[in-house]
């Protein structure tokens, strides 16, 4: 029994894992709209901004979902927008596309909160390059709730943690 619930286990990273590996193939060739069909009905895609503070600060490190600012707090229709204007060609802050490249691993399952998702903790290091001299390199955190939905993997819920405080580049336009 025990070997059982340990190949279930391990099945079910593996599963995951390709998930996520498939979705950073989607962004890196710019296929939004498949992207985008990742995602729940009711998704959050969230990015608190990081503050520095000091070590025994009582003031929280991470901006609160409600209430205050963050990078993002997206739901599924804000993220179609946000597609939609970067389709335009108009969209000046990544026109041309970017190159991109997004690396995803130290895969963990954290825990299942519901029948059918499971919690997913992992680390990224996302590069661009713009125009022909601009560069930026993100590296941080997400942890995705997945949902079974139809007998497939769907984001219900990202939260995005970058390791850097203050963001150094001339625009946020891309997708973690």
């Amino acid at each position: 029994m025990v070997n059982a619930t340990l190949n279930e286990g391990v099945l079910l990273r593996l599963e995951v894992e390709d998930f996520l590996y498939y979705e950073a193939d989607l962004l890196d060739d710019h296929r939004y709209e498949e992207w985008l069909d990742l995602f729940t009905d009711d998704t959050r895609y969230w990015m608190p901004m990081r503050r520095n503070i000091p070590t025994k600060g009582e003031e929280p490190e991470l901006t609160a979902e409600r209430g205050e600012i963050s990078w993002f707090n997206d739901d599924k229709a804000t993220l179609e927008k946000r597609v939609k204007m970067i389709r335009t060609g108009a969209h000046w802050a990544d026109e041309p596309l970017s190159r991109v490249s997004h690396v995803v691993g130290n895969v963990r399952l954290l825990d299942t909160p519901a029948p059918g998702e499971v919690r997913v903790k992992c680390r990224f290091v996302f590069y661009r390059n713009r125009h022909m001299d601009e560069e930026s390199l993100f590296i941080g955190k997400r942890i995705d709730t997945l949902r079974r939905v139809d007998g497939r993997w769907k984001i219900a819920r990202r939260e995005i943690y970058l390791d850097q405080s203050v963001l150094l580049h001339k625009n946020l336009t891309s997708f973690f």
